[in-house]
């Protein structure tokens, strides 16, 4: 008679080996096994029944000569929260700088008109869309895209009013003309601050087009009213479609506006600092996180708080000096490239650099949650500024680089008190 084929002993030990086999794979040491055998409950008397060894320690180094060693890949680097690509940065700073260029053709459309309603709608624009910016990313920061869209939707609608409103008042008899550029300008401004906070630079470039296509035929060739109002409206509808579905402005404006200020309208229009100020912002946002980086690099590696400060220093100058460069280098070009564009030097390449310092800094506290602090700097400088020239103290171009140093020397101050501790710098 044929029986069924005799089973094979069981091999409790092989058992447990299989079972374990992470653990056991992983360990460095036997006593590593015992630990985990141990907290598992199993006691001297059930390992010497079950697997005829005397303890949970002669277990553990049985079952750690049979399993081969296979220690897990070590976890790749986290990723660098402060990284960013320099084009993408240039890329921005591009598009920071091109909706300027719409002065070039709108200047016959502008012809007599006021500042007044252009600073106000400009300035009044310029703070909501900054706070506007600031509440949107907080709500992508927390994973929560449709509540950033409602607050860009709703946001932009009443920023657009809101400017329009400050324009309308500021505009004195005549100047409906200034009031109408300032509302498409406000209506532009929210729109392009939607789609930079939703990552659209590109398509913000391409709605641009229109723009800089009109302002390199103006330099070429003179072009009749309506084609000018066309072009302009083209990159303003094309903005604003895409875009469905503050204080240190206020020194910004005076050093590219300084020309106006003195009067000589013509040259300030398009000055060279302006330009230089506006694509400059590209550089500036890649060396900023690059300095972030560099922080949060010195606090892995530094021991004592005085090896920390020295570190960030370094790092500070290197980032300030270099966007301090970049800024000289492209106020330079913008002199030298532009037709008329008045002279580099002196007292205005001081007022650019200090201004350009106050920017930088100032961008930078804000990024380490000091943003109350830079704007009753930033607000206080404009605030004298403004009534100096009020009142007719001494000469613009004076009052501009006198007010920038000591903007500049308090930032600094700030940032030499609060980026030396290391909570500054957490991410």
């Amino acid at each position: 008679m044929t029986g069924a084929p005799p089973t094979a002993p069981a091999d409790p030990l092989g058992e447990l080996a299989h079972r374990m086999d992470g653990v056991i794979a992983h360990a460095v040491h036997p006593d590593e096994i015992a630990a985990v055998l141990e907290s598992d409950g199993m006691t001297d008397d059930h390992i010497r029944r079950t697997y005829g060894r005397a303890d949970s320690f002669a277990l553990a180094e049985a079952l750690y000569e049979r399993v081969p060693r296979r220690y897990p890949e070590p976890s790749p680097p986290a990723a660098d929260p402060w990284w960013t690509g320099l084009l993408g940065c240039l890329l921005r700073g591009l598009v920071f700088a091109l909706p300027g260029l719409a002065y070039v053709p709108a200047a016959p459309l502008l012809k007599g008109a006021a500042l007044g309603p252009l600073l106000a709608g400009a300035l009044t624009g310029w703070a909501w869309n900054q706070a506007l910016s600031h509440r949107a990313h907080s709500w992508l920061a927390l994973g929560d895209r449709p509540a950033a869209l409602r607050c860009l939707r709703t946001g932009a609608a009443v920023g657009t009013l809101l400017s329009t409103a400050a324009a309308v008042v500021s505009a004195g008899p005549g100047q409906w003309h200034a009031a109408v550029f300032a509302s498409a300008q406000a209506l532009y401004v929210s729109a392009a601050t939607a789609l930079l906070v939703l990552g659209r630079e590109r398509a913000l470039l391409y709605a641009l087009l229109p723009t800089a296509g009109a302002t390199a035929l103006t330099l070429l060739d003179d072009l009749p009213p309506w084609s000018r109002s066309a072009l302009l409206a083209a990159s303003l509808a094309a903005a604003t479609v895409l875009a469905v579905g503050l204080g240190a402005g206020t020194l910004v404006l005076y050093t590219a506006l300084g020309d106006v200020l003195a009067g000589r309208p013509g040259a300030a229009v398009a000055a060279p600092a302006a330009v230089a100020l506006t694509l400059s912002m590209g550089p500036a946002e890649w060396l900023l996180r690059r300095f972030r980086d560099g922080t949060v690099a010195g606090l892995r590696v530094s021991t004592a708080l005085g090896e920390f400060r020295r570190c960030t220093a370094a790092v500070l100058a290197e980032c300030l000096c270099g966007y301090l460069a970049i800024l000289f280098v492209l106020a330079v070009a913008g002199t030298v490239l532009w037709p008329g564009a008045p002279a580099f030097g002196g007292v205005r390449s001081a007022t650019l650099l200090l201004v350009g310092a106050v920017l930088w800094t100032g961008l930078l506290l804000q990024s380490c949650g000091a943003a109350n602090q830079v704007a009753a700097v930033c607000a206080g400088a404009a605030a004298v500024q403004t009534l100096a020239l009020l009142a007719g103290t001494g000469g613009p171009a004076i009052v501009g680089l006198c007010v920038a140093a000591a903007s500049a020397s308090v930032l600094a101050v700030l940032v030499r008190v609060l980026l030396g501790r290391a909570t500054a710098h957490r991410l």
